[in-house]
């Protein structure tokens, strides 16, 4: 049977007329387990293009040497990084046990992409003071938050007017990498900046709601659960966006929180006019957090919770970065 992604091709032998679409099928179980719309998207991309690899073949028809094959080509034909071909193979295991109620035998086969084992990039006092110099504005404030808390990019943009304690100079991060909540510090410099940015966003909250909107898009089942909290102010983000947005799931129209590509326009930017020759993204400013926070004597196992990091395994790379290891060693030269 062939199998065409595009068109609305039904699991079985039914009506295709009468019965949702492959994918949207596999979209809808990925909305029942709460997947976020980034990983829905990303996974409906890694179906299609497994269908599209093997002919339009229908998935049930196809199984385990369908998907070694596929995957073994993503690695050597496409030379793909082993974290995409784990994302490619995350999607396919989804459709086969979730959507299909398939196992696939133990893939032993499997041609593995080589897993890089890179040191991250780690910017120096000074060039992180030239990097935010060179910014201003929101750019510079969220900057400053991921260098300043250690944040991941999408943790800051997503974060939420009543997440920031001022009292105890603290924001809670939810739902973060794990769906995992956690508390980190909120600098004492960045406490103005951020007040200001939150009066605006109170603005912009005020004109919405004057305007019949002022809605924002809320976790799992809480739109339902607290139908009036999506107007509320504390739901709002801290950076809204500049303009309000239709939500492609709910088909509600909302005011989103800005979109990550203003930030790292504003880095890279900044890194040219800075001078500066090592590449650095958003995340480069998390690393330098918490090498920063190492050199400064702060134990790994705090640096670990404050990072959200599941093992402190993870977190013992930056030992490294410091070119000092775990035992502190000191090359002989330097030794009087």
């Amino acid at each position: 049977m062939t199998y065409t992604p595009e068109n609305a091709v039904v699991i079985g032998e039914v009506e295709p007329a009468r019965h949702p679409g492959l994918l949207e099928v596999v979209r809808g179980r990925l909305r029942a387990k709460r997947y976020s719309l980034r990983t829905e998207q990303a996974y409906l991309g890694w179906i299609r293009r497994f269908i599209l690899a093997n002919g339009r073949r229908h998935p049930r028809e196809m199984g385990g040497p369908e998907v070694e094959a596929f995957l073994s080509r993503l690695a050597v034909v496409g030379g793909v990084s082993a974290s995409t071909q784990n994302q490619a193979l995350s999607a396919l295991l989804f459709l086969y046990r979730e959507v299909l109620l398939v196992e696939l035998p133990w893939m032993e086969t499997v041609l593995r992409a080589k897993r890089s084992r890179r040191l991250p990039t780690v910017l120096s006092h000074s060039e992180v003071r030239q990097l935010l110099s060179m910014m201003s504005g929101r750019p510079w404030l969220m900057a400053s938050l991921l260098y300043g808390t250690g944040m991941r990019l999408m943790e800051c943009l997503r974060l939420r007017v009543k997440d920031v304690d001022f009292a105890r100079n603290e924001i809670l991060i939810r739902n973060g990498k794990g769906a995992k909540d956690r508390r980190t510090m909120l600098p004492r410099a960045l406490e103005e900046p951020l007040r200001r940015e939150i009066e605006r966003a109170r603005v912009l909250h005020v004109r919405d709601l004057a305007e019949g909107f002022g809605e924002t898009p809320l976790p799992d089942a809480l739109a339902r659960k607290y139908p009036n909290a999506s107007k509320g102010f504390g739901w709002q983000f801290v950076f809204p966006s500049d303009q309000r947005s239709v939500n492609p799931r709910t088909g509600r129209t909302h005011r989103h929180h800005v979109d990550d590509a203003v930030l790292s326009r504003a880095i890279k930017r900044a890194r040219e006019q800075a001078g500066i020759d090592k590449l650095v993204s958003a995340h480069t400013l998390r690393h330098t957090f918490a090498t920063h926070l190492l050199e400064s004597g702060y134990d790994i196992r705090t640096i670990q919770e404050l990072l959200g990091h599941k093992d402190v395994a993870t977190t013992q790379i930056y030992t490294h970065v410091l070119n000092r290891g775990g035992r502190g060693v000191r090359s002989p030269l330097d030794s009087g």
